[in-house]
């Protein structure tokens, strides 16, 4: 910058040039404002007491940090933007563009802690004198050895999330990286499968009235927790390539439900959906009979497949992608 000033070279100010005041401190100022100040004792013995209460007041709480504002109906809508954005701004910082979604149930855990369950029903049920005695144990017995049944899934799962983050390797970027809902059971093995490999992997948790806990798989930076259920599902969907889901409950079939709607109208491009568990999912849904019924069209019914091992999901998805872009 050229300097104007008047000042010669000797340092001595030309007569009538104006004097320039130095820069002012950025942060703290020479004197003190009155307002830094809080009303004085001296003037007001009750002023402190006053003072006090006015600053501990929800009021005087910045909004931001006020959390019953926060939380209140009439700010619903800026909570409802703010729950999209912290996690949207967190992907786009870690560049994540392509997504496979791993849905199924918490209960299905692993082999090994399955067959723990399973046994300790089965002594709970022979302490209590059997089915005769028990039988609502010897129910209980019997959900464990269904589940004992399912927990290869566990393996399933955590195997296909593995081969998936090791197809990412000798990929071009972006990878694609495996999503659940940060749970346990399958989610946990999706998670964990990705873990084994040295993969990012995502967690969408959910916030509910009783304390809960993430799965310790998911990266610290992109494991995320929701309020709003419907935000939470606009993520499972923005980058999805694929939907994989394996049995569960009430959770897994309305994500999975609605999934299927979003590609039947086609406000979702198609994509690859997998149902993991060929016997558990025409046992729990006929889609065939759907169709006899006229409720929906049979090509609906072709918008997703079965599949049993990770090698065949895997394998599938690599053939319905490769059969899209012959179509293109």
């Amino acid at each position: 910058m050229r300097d104007n000033s008047k000042t010669p070279k000797n340092g001595s100010r030309i007569k009538g040039a104006p004097r320039i005041p130095p820069p002012a401190p950025p942060q703290k100022r020479r004197e003190p404002l009155p307002s830094d100040q809080p009303k004085s004792a001296f003037d007001d013995p009750l002023a402190p007491a006053r003072l006090e209460r006015i600053m501990a007041s929800s009021s005087y709480r910045m909004a931001y940090q006020d959390p019953d504002f926060l939380a209140s109906r009439e700010t619903r809508g800026p909570r409802l933007m703010l729950d999209y954005l912290k996690t949207e701004l967190a992907l786009q910082r870690h560049g994540v563009a392509h997504t496979i979604v791993v849905f199924g149930s918490t209960r299905i855990c692993e082999p090994a802690e399955a067959h723990r369950r399973r046994d300790e029903a089965r002594a709970r049920l022979a302490a209590a004198g059997g089915p005769a005695a028990a039988p609502d144990l010897a129910a209980k017995l019997a959900i464990a050895e269904r589940i004992v049944a399912k927990s290869r899934l566990y393996d399933v799962a955590r195997d296909f999330s593995r081969l998936v983050a090791e197809a990412n390797q000798g990929a071009e970027p972006p990878a694609t990286l495996v999503i659940t809902g940060g749970g346990p059971g399958i989610m946990e093995a999706a998670n964990r499968g990705a873990f084994d490999a040295g993969a990012e992997t995502i967690g969408l948790n959910i916030s509910l009235p009783h304390e809960q806990y993430p799965n310790p798989y998911v990266t610290p930076e992109l494991c995320f927790q929701f309020h709003y259920f419907a935000l939470r599902k606009m993520h499972f969907m923005q980058r999805a390539r694929a939907l994989v889901a394996f049995p569960g409950g009430y959770g897994t079939f309305d994500e999975l439900f609605e999934v299927l709607t979003l590609v039947q109208t086609r406000v979702t491009h198609p994509m690859p959906i997998i149902l993991v568990g060929e016997e558990f999912w025409r046992g729990a849904v006929d889609f065939d009979y759907l169709v006899a019924e006229g409720v929906i069209d049979r090509e609906d019914r072709e918008l997703f497949w079965f599949a049993d091992s990770a090698q065949d999901i895997h394998d599938s998805l690599l053939a319905w992608e490769s059969a899209a872009r012959a179509t293109k």
